[in-house]
């Protein structure tokens, strides 16, 4: 660059560490004169300065872009943090739980869809254990780099946890599309001969192809370097490479090409992981819903002809069938919704966001890109809960591994029994049955 030249950043070139905010900047007699700085704000859209190889660079700041308040940036990191601990005591404990639900339980592990759940176990409680952590640490510091807070070993730590949140994120959102899939091949596809088509191996192979899609994405974002501490996010993630960090880029004109080959990755990464994955939960859900529906109203007439015959029904009764039958039509409904609508409000704030930012005339607040993180983060906490902990086998396997630690015995095991007696029909059924075999 020659002298007295100004150069205009956006939001995304302007985090130097170690350079001090500046109010303004201002250029007279052909050289470059730098400001005063104004205030103790640090963030990415006030004005920084520095010097290379004793050349002096005069750095103005985009019309566009303001600087925020510093109250306002507390308040929301404030807030950010506690989204992110609140995830960290939700997910990891609940996705540890579904794997010692899987461990434990011979019923589940049988299961084909249980190796989808537990492909997003895992995905979501390695994003807990290491993206969270590194993103609250960040914004406890201060915003500043993972290598100044001592949260990543240098730079290479920092491109190794962007390279695995990218693997990761990917992960999640195919294993998600996959288990849509197996539920419309168990509802509307076949549902009769599903256990005898859908083997577990046939589940390790869509697995192995899911992990595989991902993976290419995550290799080839760490071999171009496009992964690192992204400073709009407070994490390490996909970071399109600055400018003014490589001289022979900036020399020899190659920037241009190069941004356009990040922003070629970034639209391909989130169209094959993100716009694949909603497709397919649409497309699927839809038929599952579709289905669900012929069934209700199938038992709807049911239910109405045997109100129509008993003449002598109690009032209550009869108002008690109507709410079931209200409720019954409701409740897939409102399943489906909730598989697809936490996927939506999850992920896509986050993805428009990545996208919106290839383009250098839009102004993306810190405020907002780090509010996004932390719902795609959320995530990790709510598929635990939305897609196995709350259904009946997970939910007795977890009571029986608390009894297990409490060295508790269950109510229908047999010493139970015979000191307190049956506590069901069918087990007082058997036990008399038992009696008597044992009788001369």
């Amino acid at each position: 660059m020659s002298e007295g030249q100004t150069r205009i950043y956006s939001s995304r070139h302007l985090s130097l560490p170690g350079s001090a905010p500046l109010g303004a900047a201002a250029q007279s007699g052909g050289t470059a004169a730098l400001g005063e700085a104004r205030g103790d704000v640090e963030s990415e859209s006030s004005i920084r300065a520095y010097r290379r190889g004793g050349e002096g660079v005069t750095v103005a700041l985009h019309p566009s872009l303001s600087l925020p308040l510093s109250h306002a940036m507390d308040a929301v990191d404030a807030l950010a943090c506690a989204a992110l601990l609140a995830v960290m005591v939700v997910s990891v404990p609940a996705n540890a739980l579904v794997l010692a639900c899987f461990a434990c339980s011979p019923e589940i592990r049988r299961q084909a869809p249980a190796l989808f759940t537990l492909s997003l176990a895992l995905c979501d409680l390695l994003l807990s254990v290491s993206s969270v952590p590194l993103t609250l640490a960040v914004l406890i510091a201060g915003r500043r780099a993972p290598d100044a807070t001592g949260t990543a070993t240098g730079g290479g730590g920092c491109r190794a946890l962007g390279a695995l949140e990218t693997l990761l994120s990917g992960g999640a959102m195919l294993s998600t599309a996959a288990l849509s899939v197996d539920r419309w091949l168990a509802v509307v596809v076949s549902p009769l001969r599903y256990r005898s088509r859908m083997r577990r191996r046939h589940a390790a192979a869509a697995l192995a192809c899911a992990w595989a899609h991902a993976a290419c994405f995550s290799a080839a974002a760490a071999c171009r370097s496009w992964v690192g501490y992204h400073r709009l996010y407070a994490s390490c993630t996909l970071r399109e490479e600055d400018e003014e960090d490589d001289e022979e880029t900036t020399a020899t004109g190659t920037a241009r090409p190069a941004r356009a080959h990040f922003a070629a990755f970034t639209v391909t990464f989130h169209a094959l992981t993100f716009a694949l994955s909603l497709a397919v939960l649409c497309v699927t859900y839809r038929g599952v819903l579709r289905v669900a529906r012929v069934h209700c109203r199938r038992i709807d007439v049911i239910t109405m002809q045997t109100l129509v015959l008993l003449v002598d029904i109690h009032p209550s009764v009869r108002q008690r069938c109507l709410e079931e039958q209200r409720r019954r039509r409701q409740r897939a409904t409102r399943k489906i919704s909730t598989f697809i609508g936490t996927f939506v409000l999850c992920f896509a704030p986050y993805v428009i966001t990545r996208i919106l930012e290839l383009w250098p005339a839009v102004h993306i607040s810190q405020q907002w890109g780090v509010l996004c993180k932390c719902l795609t983060y959320s995530k990790a906490a709510c598929d635990p809960f939305i897609y196995s902990l709350l259904r009946h086998q997970y939910r007795k396997t977890c009571s029986d591994i608390v009894n297990r630690i409490l060295k508790r015995t269950r109510m229908n095991s047999s010493e139970w029994q015979r000191s307190n007696g049956p506590s069901t029909v069918l087990q007082a059924i058997d036990s008399d049955r038992a009696e008597k075999e044992r009788a001369p």
